[in-house]
């Protein structure tokens, strides 16, 4: 499969690309004109950009690929609306050329709170979790609200705090919703279901919550 990978230099990004490469993949990298990304593979093809606020120069880089994952996200509360503004740019160029498949990345906040979770978890972890990290939240919910109306098959993972831990291919997942008591995900793991979710079609058109 030809796979556009958005956010290469990121910490899921950057799995994503490696490990679509090991899996015999053919990947587009977009990475930043002004990021460092020395990767170098047969099957690697590194498209860069001055940035992602413009769909017209994201055509190329998309074209011709049979799916396109995004690991693109704000690193911290003050960088702005990252998500969202990148996202739209992306899924206009997704659109302009006929490329359908598309799987991003957001948070588990975003997605509901399970009925078994724990008293603790829904009236004051989340809470806290959602009020530390507002404007990060709001950009995700209009970045997830641009994709759901979209005519893009898409798929949305939606990890809870992520780790630099190694991969491990062992987590829970839930179609539609939020894994119950979810706490914790390695970078790793989590681009390993993006890139998996590509050959299932339950989660297109879907939230897919995984933690362990």
């Amino acid at each position: 499969m030809k796979i556009t990978v958005f956010g290469a230099t990121g910490g899921i990004g950057g799995h994503v690309v490696r490990q679509a490469l090991d899996a015999g993949h053919k990947v587009t990298a977009v990475v930043r004109t002004s990021s460092a990304f020395d990767l170098e593979h047969s099957s690697l093809e590194v498209f860069r950009v001055p940035g992602l606020g413009e769909a017209e120069p994201l055509r190329d880089a998309v074209d011709g690929s049979e799916a396109v994952i995004s690991g693109v996200g704000a690193r911290g509360r003050k960088d702005g609306p990252v998500a969202s503004e990148s996202t739209r740019s992306i899924l206009a160029a997704l659109s302009a050329v006929g490329v359908r498949r598309f799987v991003a990345v957001s948070a588990a906040p975003i997605g509901p709170v399970p009925a078994d979770e724990s008293f603790l978890n829904r009236r004051v972890v989340y809470p806290m979790i959602n009020a530390f990290a507002a404007d990060v939240y709001a950009d995700l919910r209009v970045m997830e609200a641009d994709i759901m109306s979209s005519s893009a098959a898409w798929t949305i993972v939606r990890p809870p705090k992520l780790t630099n831990k190694a991969l491990t291919g062992k987590y829970r997942t839930v179609v539609g919703g939020t894994v119950t008591r979810g706490y914790l995900i390695s970078r790793a793991d989590v681009a390993q279901l993006m890139l998996a979710v590509l050959d299932d079609p339950a989660t297109i058109n879907q939230p897919v919550g995984l933690a362990y």
